[in-house]
């Protein structure tokens, strides 16, 4: 998961998808992780507005520690998914070749929603950490439907 400055948006998803894991017990199957375009922020622990939002629908953020995407991302993760297009542009531009098929936004995993995850900094202070959490628990259910068709599909052959 990758937005800017990983302490809002990538978190989220990332936590999101962390306790959709464990809770359909994959998680010695399936790493998530979470990480920055930018370095503002590294260290840092997400922001607090993120997760109280998380906390209130029972997502933990407490443990994660920001961070900025690193070469080794490419070749870890079969996914990479950023929240925004700016995202995806500057993921673009620093992926191996090899790489860029990985590289999608999260919320082609929400049809029917908008293109990008908004920044939730921007209008109402509360309701945007809200809205975060409502597109990104729809794209990262449909995000694990697709996986674990995957790991159905890796057990058959």
């Amino acid at each position: 998961m990758v937005c800017l400055g990983n302490i809002c948006r990538s978190p989220t998803a990332h936590g999101v998808l962390e306790k959709l894991i464990k809770n359909k017990e994959l998680p010695d199957r399936v790493q998530v992780d979470s990480a920055g375009t930018g370095s503002y922020h590294l260290g840092e622990h997400p922001d607090p507005r993120s997760i109280t939002a998380a906390e209130k629908r029972g997502y933990n953020l407490h443990n994660q520690v920001a961070r900025q995407v690193q070469s080794s991302d490419f070749k870890e993760f079969d996914y990479i998914l950023a929240m925004d297009t700016k995202n995806l542009e500057h993921l673009r531009r620093i992926a191996p070749v090899h790489s860029r098929a990985k590289l999608k936004l999260l919320l082609d995993y929400a049809p029917g929603s908008i293109e990008s995850v908004p920044d939730p900094y921007f209008g109402e202070e509360a309701s945007g950490f809200e809205l975060v959490l409502d597109l990104v628990e729809v794209a990262c259910a449909n995000l694990l439907q697709e996986i674990e068709q995957q790991l159905l599909m890796e057990r058959r052959t």
